[in-house]
């Protein structure tokens, strides 16, 4: 295992799920305690669904007032938000439409308009929150994909070029739409960063990002907080290799 990074293991995504609502609810209660507000990029895909089914399910319990929670999203596909392919959709059926009246607030990267355009626009809403070039959320929730990819960051990403930018539009290959991404530098600039994996299909990947070095070709390895670690969060199946 590598120094940049720690890992929990669960026997099924439920607990798993159980885990990581008891860490969001204890973070966003200490945020809010001291600074009156919560700040937190969610992902879209498979792997967060069951922790947004949980969330919406304790919503009311938690002793969260939801006014001060702020919902980022890690990337976004350049969709409109009612669209099947939105990473906003999801949450919003799956999460924000169930939260307490009246609810978070919503800080939504706009698929619906031209790629460049979101990007540029998702800058201004992130620099206008946090004040700084790059934005420091209190937690990140990322997902990892089959190729080593995070957000929309895919092999073969000139990460080098995103450095000087919070947020940009990415074009992958072989892709049905564009994208809108938090760039490499925005999501290391955050306190708490954590990866969700499931099933026997991410089990690979999970352990050459785990039991090697960086390695560029994978873009979630290269996911390093300053101080402190990477949490990774796993089912038996994702972790069937360690």
């Amino acid at each position: 295992m590598n120094s940049r990074s720690r890992v929990e293991i669960f026997d099924t995504p439920d607990q798993l799920a159980a885990r990581a609502a008891e860490l969001f609810f204890s973070t966003a209660r200490r945020a809010i305690e001291l600074k009156g507000l919560f700040s937190v990029a969610l992902s879209g895909g498979q792997s967060p669904l069951p922790l947004f089914r949980r969330l919406a399910d304790q919503s009311a319990a938690s002793g969260i007032d939801w006014t001060k929670v702020h919902i980022f999203w890690a990337d976004e596909r350049c969709v409109p938000p009612d669209h099947a392919g939105s990473n906003f959709r999801e949450a919003q059926e799956m999460l924000l439409s169930r939260l307490p009246s009246p609810g978070a607030v919503i800080h939504r990267i706009q698929g619906e308009l031209p790629p460049e355009d979101a990007a540029k626009a998702y800058r201004k809403e992130l620099h206008a929150f946090f004040s700084a070039a790059l934005p420091e959320f209190d937690q990140i929730w990322l997902g990892v994909g089959e190729d080593g990819h995070t957000a929309s960051l895919f092999p073969g990403c000139d990460q080098a070029g995103f450095s000087g930018d919070s947020a940009v539009a990415v074009c992958v290959d072989g892709m049905p739409s564009q994208r809108v991404t938090l760039t490499l530098p925005a999501i290391n600039s955050a306190r708490q960063v954590f990866f969700i994996a499931t099933g026997n299909a991410k089990a690979e990947v999970v352990t050459k990002i785990l039991e090697r070095s960086v390695d560029a070709r994978l873009p979630a390895s290269l996911v390093a907080l300053p101080s402190g670690c990477v949490t990774w969060f796993l089912d038996r199946e994702a972790a069937r290799l360690l």
